[in-house]
C-alpha cells in the first residue's frame, strides 16, 4: 500500500502540469471561432514551448512519462466506447474496398517513399498510421507498441495537423468542382482527410448529409486501429529479436511482453457499447474523457519534446506526409470511381 502511495505521489506533479496544459489547451480551442486545430495539438505545442524553456526536471519526469505512456493507452481502451460496431459494419460494406486500397496506399507507398527519404522507419509508420486510420488517435495507438521517440510522435502529429488544415479548405471546393454527392463526397471525405475533428469540418462544410456520412465513414476506419497495432507487435517483436541475435545476447523476447494488450480493451469496450451494455449516454461521457485524457497525453509528449531535436530530421517528415496525403487522396477518388459512385 505504502508503495502505490509513493508512486502515486511520484507521477502526482508531471501529471498535475500535463493535466494544467491540457485544460488550458481546451480553453484555447473552445475560444476558436470554427475547428482549426484541435486541443491535442494545441497542448503538445504548449509542452514542446515549456520544454524549450525548461526541461521537466526530476520532481515531474516520474509523472510526465507516465501520462505521456500510460495515461495514453487508457484513453485509447476508452476510445471504444464511442464505436458502435452496428453502425459501423452497415457503413463499412460500402467503405470497406475504399478504405482497403487507402490503407495499402499509406503503409505500402509509405514504406518506399520513407526508405527513398532516408526516414526512420518508427516516424514513416507514424506518419502513414496518422494519415491512413485516424490521425492522433492512431499515432497515439502505433506508438507504444514500437517505442517511438515522443518527438517522432510529436512530428507525425505535426505532419497530419498541416494537411488536415489544408484539406478541410480545398475538399468541399473540389467536391462542388467535381459536382459529387453527399455520399460520394461523405466517402471520400471519410477515408481521405486524417484526424477526426478535420473529417468532421470537411464534411459539414459540404452539406449535413455528407458531413454525417463522413463521419460514420471516419468511425468505420478507427476499427482499422486493432489489426494494424497487432501487425506492428509482431514486427517490433520480430526487429527486437534480430537486435538481440546480432548483438550476441541470448533471444528471450516473448508475445506476452509485447502483445498490445490495451488493444484488447478498446475492443471490449466497442463490443460492449455496440450490445448496449455501456448506454448511449455514458458511450458520449466516456468518449469525451477519452478525447481529454489524449490531449492530457499529447501535453506530456510535448513537455518531453524539443524543437532542436525535432530540427535533426529536417523536412523529409513534411515532404512524406504530404505525398502520403496526396496519394490517399486519389487512390480514394479512382477506387471510387470504379465503384461506380463518381458522377463521371
Amino acid at each position: 500500500m505504502r508503495s502505490i502511495l509513493a508512486q502515486i505521489k511520484s507521477y502526482a506533479p508531471g501529471f498535475a502540469l500535463a493535466l494544467v496544459i491540457a485544460l488550458l489547451a481546451k480553453g484555447i480551442e473552445a475560444l476558436l471561432p470554427f475547428d482549426v486545430i484541435g486541443a491535442s495539438v494545441i497542448a503538445m505545442f504548449i509542452g514542446m514551448l515549456i520544454n524549450g524553456y525548461r526541461k521537466p526536471g526530476r520532481t515531474t519526469t516520474p509523472g510526465v512519462k507516465f501520462t505521456a505512456k500510460k495515461i495514453l493507452k487508457f484513453a485509447i481502451i476508452l476510445l471504444g466506447a464511442s464505436l458502435n460496431v452496428t453502425t459501423i459494419l452497415n457503413v463499412g460494406r460500402m467503405s470497406l474496398t475504399v478504405m482497403l486500397f487507402t490503407l495499402l496506399t499509406c503503409f505500402g507507398g509509405g514504406y518506399f517513399i520513407g526508405r527513398a527519404l532516408g526516414l526512420d522507419w518508427k516516424l514513416s509508420n507514424l506518419i502513414s498510421a496518422g494519415t491512413g486510420i485516424c490521425g492522433g488517435s492512431a499515432i497515439a495507438a502505433v506508438a507504444p507498441v514500437i517505442d517511438a521517440k515522443d518527438s517522432d510522435i510529436a512530428y507525425a502529429l505535426s505532419a497530419t495537423f498541416l494537411f488536415d488544415m489544408a484539406m478541410i479548405v480545398l475538399f468541399p471546393i473540389m467536391g462542388r468542382a467535381m459536382g459529387l454527392s453527399d455520399m460520394a463526397y461523405g466517402l471520400w471525405a471519410g477515408t481521405a482527410v486524417n484526424d477526426t475533428s478535420s473529417v468532421v469540418a470537411a464534411g459539414y462544410a459540404f452539406s449535413e448529409g455528407a458531413g454525417d456520412f463522413a463521419t460514420m465513414v471516419k468511425l468505420t476506419r478507427t476499427l482499422a486501429i486493432i489489426p494494424t497495432v497487432v501487425v506492428f507487435s509482431f514486427v517490433s517483436m520480430h526487429l527486437k529479436k534480430k537486435e538481440a541475435a546480432a548483438s550476441g545476447g541470448a533471444v528471450q523476447i516473448r508475445w506476452r511482453s509485447v502483445f498490445p494488450w490495451f488493444i484488447l480493451g478498446f475492443l471490449a469496450m466497442a463490443v460492449l457499447s455496440s450490445v448496449g451494455v455501456i448506454p448511449a449516454a455514458a458511450a458520449a461521457a466516456l468518449k469525451k474523457v477519452s478525447k481529454f485524457l489524449m490531449v492530457t497525453a499529447l501535453a506530456a509528449v510535448g513537455l518531453n519534446t524539443s524543437f532542436a531535436e525535432m530540427k535533426k530530421s529536417g523536412a523529409a517528415p513534411m515532404v512524406h506526409g504530404f505525398l502520403i496525403s496526396a496519394l490517399v487522396v486519389l487512390v480514394a477518388l479512382a477506387v471510387e470511381y470504379f465503384m461506380g459512385i463518381l458522377p463521371f
